[in-house]
């Protein structure tokens, strides 16, 4: 009893929480002194944003002008002005990010789109409804916890009043479980659209399988060919170029080492040229008929000394210092002939071979036959499989890892992820218990706390505890994409599935249920220990309250992190920093400037999903959460629309799998809510809404077993019905060109057909908004869906499929990798031109698209942006 008498002593004890409600939490307070700050930092955000956007073209709407990207990917430009852009970027589909970047863009933002309409339409039915029940419960609660299930009086007859909250909950959770089902029809269509067209289909990674854990003696091009009756038309089995491929690295360190060293002397050339010109001497360019070979040029405006050097020993302190230049072309001298005699043997096939094979056949449908058959008689033989594989994509090291590795490594991946989870709990769990401030300042050494000013109180116990737990999160993604390494990912994209699933759990865990559990536990020890015979009541009164700390984040997330998702502030200054001062050489400065920053879908979208969790949990116990959430979630689709049509690239693609996964993740919201709403129920011994949200529960439980059942084999693999119809429509209706540059941008086939003569008298469906929601398998079907995909790159496909590129395209990029092209500046004082005539003997290089002006700097075309080292990007 000496615990329990500790905190009788310690906590309890107050005026006011001699009852079982206890002390009322300042709600109101902390949700304002949270959503002040939070809006005047977002509003000065946007400001510095509508100024910034004008003039900062490179930043804020790269993809409607930069010349590394092709016309086809492009963005429409928007109007200059502070407010008229507004107009033009909500008229822009959302459709246009699946015609002009990717299926996972266009679905990532359509999933935001939804998120917030399931908010808002749970928020129209709970509020008119629960929001009266609440407010009229006699619970004796005030601030914002009078409109809470926890103002329900359960002593008595109020428990009649818990019925409108188990009906309202059948319909919010009905409601959102339809949605899932719509969606997942709608991924389906879409999804086959996109993977089928003629664009998509004729694709190598289209039509390439890639099969591990190959047995030794099929590690045959011979005998993998008459495992597919001779459809297969290239054959790449997997080899060991670890010497490869550091040979390759040495090559290029050597070659990037002189080129920096090169652009080095040009540049101290020309300021030595430009001191002598402000001196009164001569800054002429030496004649062009200069022999190259009769002496160094450089030599005329630097001594030797001052010459590009380093050092040959560790990290270039110690050893022997040696001319930059003069090392460089040595150093490559020999190892240009090296690499290409290693690449020569490996393509020749003089490797150790791996357990893996890439396979790519002459058509879509004999490649979705190969990776939907069962290849080998053995288990875990010649699987898993994997169709759709882009060479940029694939993680070679895993290759090598034998089937029964995988096992142990996947294990001991999970384990570590699930001690971490433990592990992480304690840092969460002090952020929960900081967000009970009131409850803090009554512990022995912490009372100074309740002398701190009321607004102030309310920005540690609402914003503190949302800004320390959103940066506490951000490292786990880095974290577990190692561990997918590890595990035995093939690809980047597997990588980044694993990541969504495992962060998800890390979200739904850390930043929920532990906060919730730490927060509830806080609030309520008192009053038990104060009060034991009215445990149920508290309890039943705890959980809702908790929903404040939520609040708080939701405000902190939908304005705070979406005007930082848009604006972009800091990351404008970072880049211009960057660009100016790290970026010194005309290589370095390109690839700065063309790179765009991309979007990764394992951390990004858990984040979301774990918001509409707590939503949902929240929607039917705490219905004031919907607000914030759906103005959270509106923000958030509106942020990262822009960025996708005007700022992103895709880098990462998993071809649309992202989306069933997160549809599937918002089930766990729903099995969180009923649970919460059964215990509830069960502890205001309200026998009847617990019996009827128990038998609701077994139902979604049915529901989500028959919904996988039926949809899972169309969620990861390609029809044959369809694959034969598509390559007869493409073989008896041939598309001009004309028709084909011609793509709708109404959002589920609204607007005319594309290609009218793909089904015979096919007209657009008509219906009302509702039953296009309800009927997604008529008015997004397949054959309406279709006219939102792009098909207009067939030709270019077949001018980008070399000879050479589809015999090389899955070998490892230091097989093929080629002798990089030197890039330096064209100076006045003409050194420029003989470094490249002496150098060219050894490596590529050249001064054409870039010069030094008068100040030193690098001038290049940064619109056209396709300078001499540009490589065209392959759409494998």
């Amino acid at each position: 009893m000496g615990f329990v008498d500790w905190i009788k002593k310690n906590l309890g004890g107050t005026n006011n929480s001699g009852g079982a409600r206890g002390a009322q939490p300042q709600s109101a307070w902390g949700m304002l002194d949270t959503l002040i700050p939070v809006l005047i930092i977002s509003l000065v955000y946007f400001i510095i944003f509508l100024f910034m956007r004008r003039s900062q073209t490179r930043f804020y709407a790269p993809r409607t002008y930069l010349g590394s990207i092709r016309e086809s990917e492009r963005s429409p430009e928007l109007k200059p002005g502070f407010f008229g852009w507004m107009g033009s970027f909500w008229k822009i589909p959302d459709t246009y990010a699946l015609q002009h970047q990717s299926l996972d863009s266009y679905l990532f933002i359509r999933y935001l789109r939804i998120l917030c309409t399931i908010c808002f339409v749970s928020l129209c039915i709970t509020w008119p409804i629960l929001f009266p029940v609440n407010a009229t419960g006699g619970g004796g609660m005030s601030q914002l916890e009078i409109l809470s299930y926890s103002n329900v009086d359960i002593t008595g007859s109020g428990k009649n009043r818990l019925y409108a909250h188990t009906f309202v909950a059948w319909i919010v959770y009905g409601f959102l479980m339809y949605m899932i089902l719509r969606e997942c029809i709608f991924y389906i269509n879409v999804r086959q659209a996109f993977l089928l067209s003629p664009t998509y289909a004729k694709r190598m990674s289209s039509r390439t399988v890639l099969f591990t854990s190959v047995p030794e003696d099929f590690l045959d091009e011979t005998r993998v060919r008459s495992l597919f009756n001779n459809s297969a038309k290239n054959v790449w089995i997997v080899g060991d170029a670890t010497d490869l491929d550091k040979l390759v690295g040495d090559r290029d360190d050597a070659a990037m080492k002189l080129e920096k060293a090169e652009v080095k002397l040009l540049k101290l050339v020309n300021k030595a040229r430009v001191a002598a010109m402000k001196k009164g001497g001569s800054g002429e360019k030496t004649p062009p008929n200069t022999d190259p070979e009769s002496g160094s040029i450089a030599a005329r405006w630097i001594p030797n000394k001052k010459r590009p050097s380093h050092r040959l020993g560790p990290l270039g302190l110690i050893g022997e210092k040696v001319d930059t230049i003069e090392w460089g072309r040595e150093e490559l001298h020999k190892l240009i002939p090296q690499v290409d005699a290693a690449q020569g043997e490996f393509v020749q096939g003089n490797f150790k071979k791996a357990p893996a094979v890439f396979v790519e056949f002459h058509t879509q449908s004999d490649a979705q036959a190969a990776f939907q058959t069962v290849t080998h008689h053995h288990a875990l033989h010649m699987a898993p499989r994997y169709v759709g594989v882009q060479p940029n994509e694939v993680i070679w090291k895993s290759l090598f890892i034998p089937w029964w590795q995988l096992f142990v490594r996947r294990y001991v991946v999970y384990a570590f992820i699930a001690v971490m989870i433990i592990f992480w709990a304690i840092p969460v769990g002090i952020v929960g218990i900081i967000a009970q401030v009131n409850t803090l300042k009554q512990l022995p050494g912490l009372t100074w706390l309740g002398d701190i000013p009321k607004p102030i109180l309310g920005v540690i116990s609402g914003l503190l505890p949302a800004v320390a737990l959103s940066i506490l999160m951000s490292l786990v993604p880095v974290i577990i994409r190692i561990c997918a390494r590890f595990s035995g990912a093939v690809t980047v994209s597997r990588a980044e599935l694993f990541t969504q699933n495992a962060y998800f759990v890390f979200q739904v865990v850390q930043v929920f249920l532990i906060q919730t559990i730490t927060n509830t536990a806080s609030t309520a020890v008192v009053q038990i220990v104060e009060d034991p015979g009215s445990v149920f009541d508290i309890l039943s009164n705890s959980l809702p309250t908790s929903s404040n700390f939520y609040i708080s984040y939701f405000i902190v997330q939908g304005l705070t992190i979406a005007t930082g998702v848009l604006t972009q502030v800091v990351g404008c200054v970072i880049f211009r920093l960057f660009y100016k001062f790290l970026a010194g050489t005309p290589r370095a400065m390109y690839t700065k400037w063309t790179t765009l920053s991309s979007l990764s879908w394992g951390s990004l979208l858990p984040v979301y999903t774990n918001i509409a969790v707590i939503s949902i949990t929240y929607a039917v116990i705490a219905p004031l959460i919907l607000f914030w959430s759906t103005l959270a979630m509106g923000l958030f689709y509106l942020a990262y629309r822009y960025n996708v049509l005007f700022v992103t690239d895709t880098v990462i693609d998993t071809r649309g799998l992202i989306y069933p996964r997160a549809l599937k993740q918002l089930f766990v919201g729903i099995y969180l809510a009923e649970v919460c709403m059964v215990g509830l129920f069960a502890v205001s011994k309200a026998v009847g809404p617990a019996v009827l949200m128990a038998i609701f529960l077994i139902f979604t439980i049915l529901y989500q077993i028959t919904l996988s059942s039926a949809l899972d084999p169309l969620l990861y693999s390609l029809p044959r019905s369809l694959q034969v119809e598509e390559e007869a429509i493409q073989r008896s209706n041939p598309v001009s060109d004309a028709e084909v540059g011609q793509v709708n941008t109404n959002e589920e086939g609204s607007g005319k057909h594309v290609l009218s003569n793909v089904q015979p008298g096919s007209t657009a469906k008509k219906g009302n908004f509702f039953m296009k929601w309800l009927k997604p398998w008529i008015y997004a079907d397949y054959q309406t869906l279709r006219n939102l995909v792009p098909q207009d790159q067939v030709a270019e496909l077949e001018r980008q499929y070399t000879e050479e590129v589809q015999a090389n395209a899955y070998f490892p990029p230091s097989a093929t990798s080629p002798t990089p092209v030197l890039w330096i500046p064209e100076d006045p004082a003409g050194v420029s031109k003989q470094e490249v005539a002496l150098t060219s003997k050894i490596i590529p290089i050249t001064d054409e698209g870039c010069s030094l002006d008068d100040k030193n700097n690098i001038v290049w075309d940064t619109v056209d942006a396709r300078p001499p080292i540009w490589n065209e990007k392959i759409y494998y």
